[in-house]
């Protein structure tokens, strides 16, 4: 069993039980606020395992399903025994670092919530756009394009929303992971980015 299946279930697990369960919730969701006050780093972590309701972690796990298959792959072939340990860490440090952001802004407010995938997931699919540029990524199945472009509306729209504040979705979240994704495949496979590059400029829209 791939160890991308295995974060799809445990994270469906915790998810599904946290939505039946108020306090297990509250003891795993990003509050800044309680990190600040109570230490309680943990959630940095904990908040990855668990979402807002069944439409937000089927879109996560599906999506991580889908590109982190590959990656996990990728990952194998590139550095061998020691590939498992660099998905975990693109994943779960993505999840950290995606939510920085989030508690520098909101340390004060007792009453901010984060949590759910999206930043660990954002991490996984931007190490592959680096990668492989020219993949087909979709939307709800049938809007498809090339990932480079995916990628440049992506950053775009989370940027505009996230300086909107208008929205409960922490958009930040979903650009620093994206972000951290391409840096962390461009240290640890420097290749890639010349790749990137080539790729790119040998793309034809018709």
């Amino acid at each position: 069993m791939s160890i991308t299946l295995i974060l799809v279930i445990i994270t469906s697990g915790i998810s599904y039980y946290a939505l039946n369960n108020y306090s297990l919730m509250e003891n795993l969701i990003l509050n800044p606020y309680k990190v600040t006050q109570r230490n309680e780093y943990y959630r940095f972590v904990t908040s990855g395992f668990v979402h807002a309701d069944f439409g937000h972690l089927i879109f996560n796990m599906l999506s991580l399903w889908f590109v982190g298959e590959g990656i996990e792959r990728l990952f194998g072939m590139l550095f061998g025994p020691s590939g498992t340990f660099y998905f975990l860490f693109l994943y779960i440090v993505g999840i950290i670092v995606s939510d920085i952001p989030t508690f520098l802004k909101h340390r004060n407010n007792s009453k901010y919530n984060s949590l759910g995938a999206s930043g660990g997931v954002s991490a996984v699919l931007f190490a592959a756009i680096l990668y492989s540029p020219l993949m087909q990524v979709c939307l709800y199945f049938f809007i498809c394009m090339p990932g480079f472009i995916f990628g440049l509306l992506f950053l775009g729209y989370s940027f505009y929303e996230s300086k909107r504040g208008t929205s409960y979705v922490n958009h930040s979240a979903h650009m620093v992971g994206a972000i951290f994704g391409f840096v962390f495949m461009a240290v640890v496979y420097p290749s890639a980015v010349p790749g990137f590059l080539q790729q790119i400029l040998s793309w034809r829209l018709f």
